[in-house]
């Protein structure tokens, strides 16, 4: 009798174990992601699954995911961008115009778009040139914060540098993503948790040290935000061999003549410009 039972259950136990093992270290979270149907299911699925890695299970009734995923080589956020470049979206993600309309007729759920609102204080000429300005330059306070940030590493102020990051950190997450032209809106969905992540870290501290550690990288990913979703001013991005051990850092700035971030009043003018966009 217990080797029969053996026999039942090992085989049970042994296919659970392996059911739950394909993805390591999982967490497992809850997300909205919008759509309509079983066609709609496959394609969200579809988009968030990758073997031994992530695991989506979409719901068309509730309009909810059960997404698994191994921590150390994904997120939530990775997962959410997929699914949004396949036309659906989500709590953090807003499908690109291009990537919805080519959804088939069945799929084609009810979009909502956040409604600009204006401070009641302001008069209606400055509210409509806000709105205005706010179309036409949808990052204008991505790119203010950002300069912000680097004017405060150049006169070596970290605790100024740590509030303007926290003010970038807000800008990047208060950015309306159904402002932006389809290929804008890809563009930024590469680029923005990249962004988030070194804006974070140089806000977490106030040794400018510490901060220029991810500066770099920050600028990198900033430039190639604005090729494609450019200021309405000329800026200029500049190289200073000699930081990080002779590895580079870069930086971009809104005026030619050269203020190194990366050394302040040390060595303020090391560096050229190696790229500008007008």
């Amino acid at each position: 009798m217990n080797s029969l039972f053996s026999l039942i259950i090992l085989p049970t136990l042994v296919l659970s174990v392996g059911c739950n093992g394909q993805i390591k270290n999982a967490k497992t979270v809850s997300l909205k992601i919008n759509g309509n149907c079983e066609m709609c299911e496959k394609n969200v699925e579809n988009a968030g699954n990758k073997k031994k890695v992530s695991k989506v299970a979409w719901d068309k009734n509730t309009k909810i995911a059960s997404v698994s995923f191994d921590v150390t080589k994904t997120s939530e956020d990775e997962i959410l961008k997929r699914i949004a470049l396949a036309g659906y979206d989500n709590e953090k993600f807003l499908a690109p115009d291009n990537a919805y309309e080519k959804l088939p007729k069945c799929c084609k759920y009810e979009r909502k778009t956040k409604a600009t609102s204006a401070v009641i204080t302001k008069s209606e000429t400055e509210i409509r040139n806000t709105i205005k300005k706010a179309s036409t330059e949808p990052l204008i306070d991505v790119y203010t914060a950002y300069f912000g940030l680097k004017d405060a590493l150049i006169m070596n102020d970290g605790i100024t540098a740590s509030n303007k990051a926290k003010d970038l950190f807000k800008a990047l997450n208060n950015v309306k993503m159904e402002k932006l032209a389809a290929d804008q809106h890809a563009t930024w969905i590469e680029y923005v948790t990249k962004l988030l992540s070194d804006a974070e870290r140089i806000s977490g501290v106030s040794e400018t040290k510490n901060q220029r550690e991810h500066f770099g990288s920050l600028s990198k990913n900033m430039f190639e935000v604005m090729k494609v979703i450019k200021p309405s001013y000329p800026v200029y991005y500049d190289h200073c061999p000699m930081y990080n051990n002779g590895k580079g850092g870069d930086w971009i700035s809104k005026e030619s003549p050269i203020k190194n971030p990366f050394y302040g009043s040390q060595m303020l003018t090391c560096g050229k410009t190696v790229e500008s966009l007008k």
